[in-house]
């Protein structure tokens, strides 16, 4: 599987409202694995033709025999991608395209039936096949982790103390990754689904805060799913560990076609800078795959962008990857989408070089002792003994390494084992005088306790983890119960259940996903909204200490109803939030 292109697919969206207010006219069409697209101010031109591994038409309704469903696009992209998971390797899907082309509607979709995205449904079919594939000598543990990228700011969406900007950091052995970022333990869909949707309040409450929408920020959901199987051959416990990134980027946008001003045209600015950044990668490997004389060395601009640094592994590294361009179908979007068609063609000449990530020991050994076998088996055939391959003679006294008389099996192990630690002896006790004066001890500190954290969530234990989820949980609810957000009569946090007698209000948001994720009840009598000493605790540029009150009246029927909201000097109120009920 080394050396496996990009895998890329184009996605065409049905008109929005203000496409259909316009009377737009569809300038793609589809055939089979090949996009065109005709230029709307240039009739008589031939239309430009793109060719990729999937192209989606999801333009018309499903009675249509050529509509690309959402199982469609999960079974083609999202299938593939899990089978390289159980296979040991890194795989990566994300999707690309302007503001609203359809981009999270394809990753996380809608909770409607049969309108999942691809990541809620590799979430359910990856613990069906844990369960299909169960025996005595496998066991798999699932650990996830979500953030967002909002101005070059990481925020961890699980975390319920996360408040400011996670560092970025790259490690020699494990590449770059967010000091901080939770990673919680989950042992069923529901586990995950409960963090997805966690995640998704998350978003929400930021995006109040932050006076920000969904589409402004990148979503990256990360999957770490580990397989640990015992090994009769070797009588060793194999492990193989696989990342699953599922990545919805922000969208790309045009300033003078999306009025952007003030606080949106620098968000804007800091989208369109990562992804201008993504571009630059993307284009400076495809241009290494063309061109065999260029340096493999020669500069790679990963770490102008927190999101290209984070993805650098899943672009041309070691990853499987597939990446998913949402496209809009509109006369009025022409040059945008172009410009997605591309920038796909150009991700389609990219190489990973993926290997499975399987534990070097138990390979290796068991790589020697099937070469042993091979050996004794073609010493036998000729009437030889395999007796020197036996194992039993004593190890060479003069201690060298590779020596005869010392067996390939005990060999491997210790050499294994004494490369690490030499490796850190010269990193930590033989650094040249020069590198000694550059490290100063605030550095070394620094670099100790990073260490030591580490090793300390290498050894946690399975329990320890599913103990650490359970309480972050607890405390995240405690977060939403203190701010005032409903919970359910069992205390979960899954979707929101508009009471129907019961006055109340929701959040609404540009964004569907994020729309009506927080619920806030109204109590009988005097409810108080503010940022400070309030039943309801909102916080944002424009809310108050004390906001605004709300009377819940008893109707003659004997039923609450919102009775009136007085405000203070300050009419604004909380970004989205309206009375329902």
């Amino acid at each position: 599987m080394a050396g496996a292109s990009v895998k890329v697919a184009v996605r065409v969206r049905p008109f929005n409202t203000r496409e259909l207010n316009h009377a737009a006219t569809c300038v793609i069409q589809m055939q089979g694995p090949t996009t065109c697209i005709a230029n709307p101010k240039q009739a008589k031109d031939v239309p430009k033709s793109f060719t990729f591994d999937y192209s989606y038409w999801s333009h018309t309704s499903e009675d249509d025999p050529h509509f690309a469903s959402q199982h469609q696009v999960y079974k083609d992209i999202g299938e593939e991608m899990l089978l390289h998971a159980f296979e040991g390797y890194n795989v990566c899907i994300f999707a690309y395209g302007q503001t609203g082309a359809g981009k999270s509607y394809t990753m996380m979709g809608k909770q409607e039936k049969d309108q999942q995205g691809i990541i809620p449904q590799l979430c359910e079919d990856l613990f069906l096949r844990v369960a299909e594939e169960a025996s005595p000598s496998l066991s798999c543990s699932v650990e996830v982790s979500y953030m967002e990228i909002y101005c070059e700011r990481v925020r961890d969406l699980l975390s319920p103390k996360s408040r400011g900007n996670l560092r970025v950091r790259e490690h020699p052995i494990m590449g770059p990754y967010v000091e901080g970022l939770s990673k919680l333990a989950v042992t069923s869909f529901e586990d995950i689904a409960d963090l997805m949707d966690c995640g998704n309040k998350a978003r929400t409450v930021a995006a109040t805060n932050m006076n920000e929408t969904s589409s402004r920020s990148h979503a990256v959901f990360t999957i770490v799913f580990t397989q640990r199987r015992h090994d009769e051959l070797t009588d060793l416990d194999a492990e193989k560990v696989s990342k699953i990134s599922l990545v919805d980027l922000a969208g790309s946008e045009r300033a003078d076609s999306s009025g952007a001003k003030g606080t949106r045209l620098k968000e804007g600015a800091n989208i369109n800078k990562s992804l201008t950044t993504l571009g630059k990668v993307i284009s400076a490997l495809a241009e290494m795959q063309s061109n065999h004389k260029r340096k493999k060395s020669e500069f790679i601009p990963y770490r102008d962008s927190v999101l290209t640094w984070l993805l650098k592994e899943n672009l041309g590294g070691n990853s499987r990857t597939a990446m998913i361009a949402a496209l809009s179908p509109a006369d009025i979007n022409y040059e945008e989408t172009l410009s997605t068609l591309r920038y796909a063609d150009r991700a389609k000449q990219i190489r990973c070089n993926a290997i499975i990530n399987e534990d070097p020991n138990a390979r290796l050994i068991r790589e020697l002792k099937e070469e042993v076998a091979r050996l004794r088996d073609l010493l036998s055939a000729q009437g030889l003994s395999g007796a020197c391959f036996s194992g039993s003679e004593p190890a060479d006294p003069g201690g060298g390494q590779g020596m005869p008389g010392m067996p390939f099996a005990s060999m491997a192990p210790s050499s294994l084992l004494l490369e690490p630690v030499a490796l850190n002896g010269e990193l930590e006790l033989h650094l040249p005088s020069s590198e000694e004066q550059l490290l100063c001890t605030e550095e070394a500190m620094e670099r100790l306790q990073e260490t030591e954290r580490i090793i300390a969530e290498l050894n946690e234990t399975w329990e320890e983890k599913l103990r650490k989820t359970e309480a972050m949980r607890m405390e995240r609810e405690a977060l939403l119960a203190e701010m005032g957000v409903a919970l359910r009569e069992d205390g979960g946090t899954v979707g929101v259940f508009s009471p129907k007698k019961t006055p109340h209000l929701v959040n609404l948001n540009e964004d569907p996903l994020m729309s009506e994720c927080l619920l806030y009840h109204l109590k009988d009598g005097v409810t108080r909204v503010g940022g400070q000493n309030a039943d309801i605790r909102l916080s944002g540029q424009f809310i108050q200490e004390q906001h605004c009150i709300f009377r819940s009246v008893a109707c003659e029927a004997g039923e609450g109803g919102p009775g009136y909201g007085t405000a203070h000097s300050s009419s604004r109120r909380h970004p989205g939030a309206v009375p329902g009920g």
